[in-house]
């Protein structure tokens, strides 16, 4: 990250300022990943988009440090934007469960994407949530609004049936970012 450094009249102090260019790279290199999370957890490229835009919006104009608010509370911001929009529930006990994989995308580079996007609503947030993401029981259940059980079997039901489906979330050889660079640049083409 190129820091642009201004002399302050103490002591030859220099606070570093980012440039554009910080802020651009910044923005660039998370989008994947925060685009990314918002996919695996709503399961739909079009409102994933928009989740992604709404999100990465309201955190530019809420917060004056673009760099710090784009790592932990970027993810945060996500996460709570996807459940309202989802409003993914329990569906009682694991024998009730809906959970299924409908049929995923064959191509083995997106496999594993499409299987979990393919996973119940409520499976689908407390895995990405819980494992992908590695946030504690407690804090998924209160992000969710349900028990610490219902996260846990969720969580378990999940993993049987990707396991079930042979999914191997390791196996992708490329990244696969379904998001368009143009949607996000068009809204930030001023800044960037």
């Amino acid at each position: 990250m190129n820091m642009r450094t201004d002399t302050h009249a103490i002591a030859g102090w220099a606070p570093p300022y980012p440039t554009v260019e910080d802020v651009c790279e910044s923005f660039t290199e998370r989008m994947h990943s925060l685009y990314l999370l918002s996919f695996l957890l709503i399961a739909d490229r079009a409102q994933a988009e928009r989740c992604m835009v709404a999100v990465m919006g309201d955190g530019v104009e809420a917060v004056g440090n673009f760099l710090e608010w784009t790592s932990l509370s970027a993810r945060t911001a996500i996460l709570r934007y996807a459940i309202g929009l989802i409003r993914p529930l329990p569906s009682g006990t694991a024998c009730e469960s809906t959970a299924g994989l409908q049929q995923p995308l064959s191509s083995d580079r997106i496999r594993p994407f499409a299987a979990i996007s393919s996973l119940a609503s409520f499976e689908r947030f407390v895995f990405v949530m819980s494992v992908l993401e590695g946030l504690p029981d407690e804090i998924c259940a209160t992000l969710l609004g349900c028990t610490k059980r219902d996260v846990v079997i969720a969580r378990q039901l999940a993993q049987q049936l990707l396991t079930a489906a042979d999914v191997e979330l390791g196996q992708t050889q490329e990244s696969f970012y379904p998001f368009s660079m143009s949607s996000v640049q068009g809204h930030h083409r001023d800044s960037c």
